[in-house]
């Protein structure tokens, strides 16, 4: 049973624990994010007497941490950009001494680091157009005015600050009523019998009018760093680390703290310091806009369970431990995909209907004699939208129906699975789609395989114009049927892909017309590859033969990309 213990100590207090190794942080804490405004109004609000809230420690000794476990130090230096943001840092991973350290901070890192920087740390300004790799920067100073006659904080303004505390670049030209923050830890004001005439000096050019004012801010902020037992916190002891992990996540599960992905990382980060780095390294070329949410949610699919998507030890350990072959069935995936024509750059988005399928490739190595299932599960998986909802839940049975086939997938097991059998009213709906929708525009991808550029941008596009629906009818053709074809103008049986410089020439061209400027070559490929019923008309006036022919086509192939 973890202890709790509830205590108060002063700013200075807890700075110097940090400064001395005895503070550190998790490893699975996020980085440094505040703001320079955000800095300033903490100051302000120590000199307002607000609360600064409570913070949570976790007492770390050889009992509860093991020797990979590991910690981070506080920031010492920040650099914030021309937007007063802070930039994001890694911070370096190593493990403690418990003779030395003995406290990790599980909530509060972004209210100390910024006490820490502002007294004892440094800050730098980026300059507008400098090129970030490169650091540096200028120095800056957190100054407070002295001078009442000189502030320009607007009084009035809610959430605005009191006194004038800010961030000043102009070091080298400051005003000499304005007091750099930091120097309250300067010994003439430490020393109890020095403190006066040090208060007296500083406040020397400040106008006579002010200098009450002025020595009771120097006074105050002492008070505040030196005296009065401002950090309040509560310290667990004999906790493991997986119920910090577990505390750390409950505390910042909610409101704008962390996302759920960001917290997941860093929790696998504490497991394996390197994650992030060996993350960055897979996830370039093919898989350059995947990100580490993919990774993590395979690690879960091969490891652990999908659906409670929780990040252990195991599954942090299985993922580092097997790293060598969990690239390897990525680079095969890739390599199954190529081989039917199929860009896996087009899933950077929609990954999860590839992780059977990794799950797959892990697991059985023979999978290159299964790539018919592997074909059929994905298409189908796609045009049945079949992960629309509750996806985690059809991860795992996606996992439970490999396990159960001997880690094989096959047609006869997708036709046992509801979602994933192939059945006319299916086929009936992917039909039914209309012109930019995502299914009508995979439909119309998987449809063209066989002949379409990886180097070309394809559109959808409508054979019969949907503009010439809008105009007058044929003479020939009644109201209700005119009204029948308006309804099905833009579904998937008029539609084809079209790359991207004909459909702009194209435009709205009968197709007749289209058609018969084409030479008999051309022409030929284009009915191929468009699936243009054979000696059926192309003019207006015969659509509605036209599109069930082409219907009864498009029902066939289709059909035929299932199995």
């Amino acid at each position: 049973m973890s202890e709790l213990i509830d205590d108060r100590i002063s700013i200075y207090e807890v700075l110097q624990n940090i400064e001395k190794g005895k503070y550190v942080m998790p490893a699975f804490q996020r980085q440094y994010v505040w703001n320079m405004e955000q800095i300033e109004k903490l100051w302000d609000s120590i000199l307002l007497d607000y609360p600064i809230a409570t913070f949570l420690f976790w007492h770390v000794d050889d009992d509860n941490v093991t020797w990979d476990t590991y910690f981070c130090n506080f920031l010492s230096e920040v650099i914030f950009d021309s937007r007063k943001q802070a930039d994001s840092v890694n911070y370096e991973l190593s493990n403690i001494d418990v003779k030395i350290t003995d406290t990790a901070v599980l909530d509060g890192q972004q209210r100390l680091t910024s006490l820490f920087l502002s007294l004892f740390g440094q800050a730098f300004i980026r300059q507008k157009h400098a090129r970030r790799k490169y650091g540096g920067g200028l120095v800056t100073k957190l100054l407070i005015e002295l001078n009442k006659n000189k502030l320009t904080v607007d009084e009035e303004e809610y959430n605005s600050k009191k006194y004038d505390i800010k961030f000043s670049e102009k070091v080298g030209r400051l005003s000499p009523t304005q007091f750099e923050i930091k120097c309250i830890l300067d010994n003439k004001f430490q020393d109890e019998t020095t403190r006066d005439k040090a208060i007296e000096e500083a406040i020397a050019n400040v106008p006579t009018d002010s200098k009450e004012y002025a020595r009771g801010i120097l006074n105050k902020l002492y008070n505040k760093i030196f005296v009065e037992k401002l950090i309040r916190f509560t310290e667990i002891k004999d906790m493991k680390q997986d119920d910090a992990l577990e505390m750390f996540v409950r505390f910042n599960s909610g409101g704008k703290a962390l996302k759920k992905s960001e917290i997941t990382m860093s929790i696998l980060e504490a497991y394996w310091p390197s994650a992030k780095t060996e993350f960055g390294r897979l996830l370039v070329d093919s898989y350059d806009r995947f990100g580490s949410d993919f990774i993590i949610r395979s690690a879960l699919m091969l490891y652990g369970d999908v659906v409670k998507s929780n990040i252990s030890r195991q599954i942090a350990d299985e993922l580092k431990n097997n790293w060598s072959e969990f690239k390897k069935a990525l680079k095969n995936l890739e390599i199954v995909l190529k081989e039917m024509n199929i860009e896996i750059k087009r899933f950077s988005s929609s990954w999860n209907v590839l992780l059977p399928i990794i799950y797959f490739i892990y697991y059985n190595p023979e999978y290159i004699n299964s790539l018919d299932g592997i074909r059929a599960y994905l298409i189908r998986a796609i045009l049945f939208t079949y992960f629309q909802s509750g996806t985690t839940g059809k991860l795992q049975q996606m996992k439970s129906r490999i396990n159960e086939n001997d880690y094989e997938i096959t047609v006869d097991m997708l036709n046992q699975i509801n979602d994933l059998r192939v059945t006319d009213g299916k086929i009936e709906d992917i039909l039914n789609t209309e012109k930019g929708s995502r299914v009508a525009g995979e439909a119309l991808y998987y449809l063209s395989l066989d002949w379409i550029n990886k180097n070309f941008k394809y559109e959808q596009d409508h054979l019969h114009p949907f503009n010439r629906f809008d105009g007058s009818k044929p003479i020939s053709v009644s109201m209700e049927d005119w009204r029948k074809w308006r309804g099905n103008r833009n579904r998937l049986a008029n539609l084809h892909l079209l790359e991207g410089r004909s459909n702009a020439s194209k435009n709205d061209m009968k197709l007749v017309y289209y058609c018969n400027d084409m030479n008999d070559e051309q022409k030929a490929e284009f009915c191929k590859r468009s699936f243009i019923p054979e000696g059926t008309s192309l003019e207006i006036e015969n659509f509605d033969e036209f599109y069930e022919k082409r219907k009864v086509i498009l029902t066939e192939k289709i059909r035929a990309l299932f199995e």
